[in-house]
C-alpha cells in the first residue's frame, strides 16, 4: 500500500505572511486541524490549532478584546508556524507513514518529493485506509476463521470459496495468541452467512465467527 493511493490530494494550505486570525479561521470552517504552510511552491512550516492556541493571549490577560484581536489579525503563520516538519514521500508505504507517526507522536505527514508537496497523509486518512483494506462498508458477509499455522491451508480456503462462486473482497491474516492463524475476509456470493459457515465446518474448518454486513458510506 503506497502512500499516494490514500493521502488526501487536495490541499488547503496558507502562506508565511498570513495572519493567524486568518488561519484560525480556515481551520474552522474546513473542520481541520493543521495547515502546511507555502512559499514559492515549497513546504516552509506547519501551522496547528495548538500551535495557534500557544500564540494567542491568555484568558487570564489583562489585554482588552480590542487589543486580543489586534494581536491575532498582526501576528503571522510565519511568526509561529513549526518550520521543522516531518514529511513523507507518496512512494513510501502506508505502513512506513503510520510508524513515522507514532515514533514521532503526530497525527500528520506533508506528503513532499523534490521540494514539492502533493498531498497530505493524516491519521484520518490511515483510518479510512483500514477500513478499505479490510472491505468494511460493503454488503456481503463477513467470516473469521481459526486455522493452524500449515502451509497450503489459505489454498485450501480460496478453494472452497471458488467452488462456490463466492468472490474475496478482502482478505487479513492475524497471528493469534494461541499459536493459530486467524483468517478474516469479507465475502460476496449468494450464499447466507449461515449457509457460509456451515459449508466451512463441513469441509473442517474452524469458524471462529461469521455475520451479514450491510452497504455503508465510509469517507
Amino acid at each position: 500500500m503506497a502512500v499516494k493511493d490514500f493521502m488526501t490530494k487536495k490541499v488547503i494550505y496558507v502562506s508565511p505572511t498570513t495572519k493567524i486570525a486568518k488561519a484560525a479561521d480556515i481551520m474552522k470552517e474546513q473542520g481541520i486541524h493543521r495547515l502546511p504552510v507555502i512559499d514559492d511552491d515549497r513546504l516552509v512550516g506547519l501551522v496547528t490549532a495548538g500551535t495557534i492556541e500557544k500564540a494567542s493571549p491568555s484568558v487570564a490577560t489583562t489585554l482588552s478584546v480590542y487589543e486580543m484581536n489586534y494581536l491575532l489579525n498582526k501576528t503571522t503563520v510565519g511568526e509561529v508556524m513549526i518550520r521543522e516538519v516531518q514529511t513523507i514521500s507518496k512512494y513510501a508505504t502506508l505502513e512506513d507513514a503510520v510508524y513515522q507517526m507514532r515514533q514521532k507522536n503526530i497525527g500528520v505527514l506533508p506528503v513532499v518529493d523534490n521540494g514539492q508537496m502533493s498531498g497530505l497523509i493524516t491519521d484520518k486518512d490511515v483510518f479510512g485506509a483500514f477500513l478499505k483494506v479490510a472491505g468494511y462498508g460493503e454488503t456481503g458477509v463477513h467470516l473469521r476463521l481459526l486455522m493452524p499455522d500449515i502451509v497450503g491451508t489459505l489454498a485450501n480456503v480460496v478453494d472452497l470459496l471458488a467452488k462456490n462462486a463466492i468472490d474475496i473482497r478482502s482478505i487479513i491474516q492475524i497471528n493469534t495468541e494461541n499459536q493459530k492463524t486467524a483468517i478474516e475476509l469479507q465475502l460476496i456470493g449468494k450464499l447466507s452467512a449461515q449457509e457460509i459457515k456451515n459449508m466451512f465446518t463441513a469441509a473442517g474448518f474452524e469458524v471462529d465467527e461469521v455475520h451479514e454486513t450491510e452497504n455503508k458510506l465510509v469517507r
